[in-house]
């Protein structure tokens, strides 16, 4: 069994929040994106417009096509919007008090049938579900960046959750065109980010030792393992930040030191430098990207 989604929120605008909205949209729901800040909004949907423009001229989609995804999605700053949606889908910092409080807004503002669904890969949503009155209600939804382009999606389902609850999660992602993986117990990092990270470590280990530069590590990775994006790469397109967070979240629930962000990612974080979207991370850029 499973319930109709009708109605979509997706609760922050960065990278992540603005193109799962789009995508939501495309596949023809109402979407309501949601951001505390109106500058995030504003150029969320610059991000989106300039997204879109370019799949135009690809001839992956029509301007019509384009047009009625943006008449469907609601750009607002005001949390109380939300009420109407069936699932809510959170995309904002990778820390857990935050993440919490939002929930508790969310639980006193959506209907009670509402799927509460965290995007996190990170916290798992039984951190997240005793915030609410309905815990089988709350899920994670992961997707990955790009979310426009990449095709899987990461549900799981915490101890908490109902089968209900999962289901409709599972049969939503494939009506978005995206194909989904269900996770019968939680785990932080779930299956796709638990492996990268161990390239991602071993990566890290061997600029840090002096064993190669980093744009050679990446070729390593894109050459002989045939890898789309090399490591550090892609660490600047999804945003150092998110590393760190990511590392000091695992850091502050382990005690251990070794899950402690690498020196070079607390050194790039300090400095400001956190990939495509302030323009230089790794490797620098241009022009900064949209801020996520």
């Amino acid at each position: 069994m499973e319930m109709k989604i009708h109605e979509i929120a997706v609760i922050g605008s960065g990278t992540m929040g603005s193109q799962i909205a789009m995508v939501c949209a495309l596949s023809g729901y109402p979407v309501t994106l949601q951001d505390v800040s109106g500058e995030s909004l504003a150029k969320a949907k610059d991000f989106l417009h300039q997204q879109m423009d370019k799949r135009v001229k690809k001839g992956r989609y029509t301007a019509e096509e384009t047009d009625a995804a943006f008449s469907r999605i609601l750009f607002t700053s005001n949390l109380a919007d939300v009420r109407d949606a069936d699932l809510v889908i959170e995309a904002i910092v990778e820390k857990l008090d935050v993440k919490r409080e939002l929930f508790r807004q969310l639980d006193k503002i959506t209907q009670p049938h509402a799927i509460l669904a965290t995007n996190s890969s990170t916290i798992v949503s039984s951190k997240l579900a005793d915030a609410t009155s309905h815990p089988e209600k709350v899920c994670n939804i992961h997707f990955f960046n790009p979310a426009l382009v990449m095709e899987l999606v990461e549900v799981v389902k915490g101890p908490h959750t109902s089968e209900e609850t999962a289901n409709t999660a599972m049969e939503f992602v494939k009506t978005i065109k995206k194909t989904p993986v269900l996770l019968k117990k939680e785990i932080s990092g779930f299956i796709a980010n638990r492996i990268l990270g161990k390239l991602m470590d071993e990566a890290v280990f061997l600029l840090e030792n002096g064993y190669a530069s980093h744009e050679e590590i990446d070729l390593v990775c894109t050459k002989a393992l045939n890898h789309p994006i090399g490591p550090f790469a892609l660490m600047d397109l999804t945003g150092i930040d998110v590393n760190y967070f990511v590392r000091m979240q695992r850091y502050e629930e382990s005690g251990d030191e070794r899950d402690m962000p690498a020196k070079i990612v607390r050194e790039k974080v300090q400095n400001g430098e956190l990939g495509r979207k302030t323009g230089k991370g790794f490797y620098t850029y241009e022009k900064a990207a949209v801020e996520g």
